[in-house]
């Protein structure tokens, strides 16, 4: 489907496949592989499997200008269900309002006609682009966004170059660690502790079912490590998962720390510290870089400072790349909640 804007060298094309976006479209977003990180490695994926030129219920929605990607809409699905739009700006993009304003309104009309405004549950993009997109949806649709966005995030990375040198952490008498992927055995532990990090992320709540489902598809791919802990005195080495980092969204170049949890009782002893130094260095011996989004207010982003990811000490501004980021959401009462 083509909708053309009123100056005909701007356009926006949909597509309804994986296997039907052109390949300027994959060079874009790998070109940036950093940004598009909400999308790239999906797309990806879906590659690999068996095409469904059937389903409709996704789509990929691109505005050219003079054969130059511009935006790059996604409308996806995961495992425990429908994903927020993602909005990524190519690296040529304008993050100004005068060139913005007339892309995110033909954006919004093309999603309009390409889906039901019902899957438009919420939007992530970097800021200025998700405040534009949701006035123009609103407009469009009469549908307005929720009082308070779900997430406002810095978007954050760490390289082979920037990454922290080890540093002691504290110690505590008695106490045995482990560092590691997760296996079987782990699958209950690693279950609890995504089921505790959903009830800390409304509206994305999950069951302890879908929990325990998705526990056992980040070890199955591999995807999930974790911190142990055992008492020295202990006879029979129970050892107790005190600490998860998952990183689900992975491209050719860059990995993605998606979920990063402690269990409340064993706070205060350095364990996500620890355990993020190590998966980052695990997850460059293969990447060139790892990305993260940390919530402005969430005293995280203090430790990831600590273990090299950038622009997160009141810098942003010295480093390409980092910025800010915005899930809002849409009212509820007209819109079907899905999960990331």
């Amino acid at each position: 489907m083509l909708v053309q804007s009123i100056q005909s060298y701007t356009q926006t094309t949909v597509y309804y496949s994986a296997e039907d976006l052109p390949q300027a479209v994959l060079d874009t977003l790998r070109a940036n592989e950093l940004s598009s990180n909400v999308t790239l490695p999906i797309i990806e994926k879906q590659l690999t499997r068996r095409p469904d030129a059937s389903k409709r219920d996704q789509c990929w929605i691109v505005v050219e200008t003079s054969k130059q990607v511009d935006l790059i809409l996604a409308v996806t699905n995961g495992d425990n269900g429908a994903y927020p739009v993602f909005i990524c700006p190519s690296s040529s993009c304008q993050c100004i309002t005068e060139f913005l304003q007339p892309r995110l309104h033909l954006l919004a009309h093309a999603l309009r006609a390409a889906m039901p405004v019902r899957r438009v549950y919420s939007v992530f993009a970097p800021d200025v682009i998700a405040h534009g997109f949701i006035s123009c949806w609103t407009m469009l649709t009469g549908v307005r966004a929720e009082p308070a966005p779900y997430y406002h995030a810095m978007f954050s990375y760490c390289t082979r170059k920037s990454i922290a040198s080890q540093r002691q952490l504290t110690m505590f008498p008695g106490l045995v660690i482990e560092l590691r992927p997760a296996v079987d055995r782990d699958v209950n532990a690693v279950a609890s502790l995504c089921f505790q990090f959903a009830a800390d992320s409304a509206p994305f709540f999950l069951t302890e079912a879908k929990a325990l489902v998705e526990a056992q598809k980040l070890i199955s791919q591999q995807q999930v490590w974790v911190h142990t802990i055992r008492r020295t005195e202990d006879p029979i080495c129970n050892e107790e998962v005190a600490s998860i980092a998952a990183f689900t969204r992975n491209s050719d170049h860059v990995a993605t720390i998606t979920k990063v949890f402690t269990n409340p009782h064993w706070r205060r002893r350095g364990c996500a510290e620890r355990l993020v130094r190590r998966v980052t260095r695990h997850l460059l011996s293969t990447k060139t870089a790892v990305a993260l989004y940390v919530g402005h207010d969430n005293p995280a982003r203090f430790v990831y400072h600590r273990c090299g990811f950038l622009g997160l000490a009141n810098d942003a501004s010295l480093h390409a790349g980092v910025e800010s980021w915005i899930e809002i959401g849409l009212d509820q009462s007209k819109v079907q909640l899905g999960h990331w």
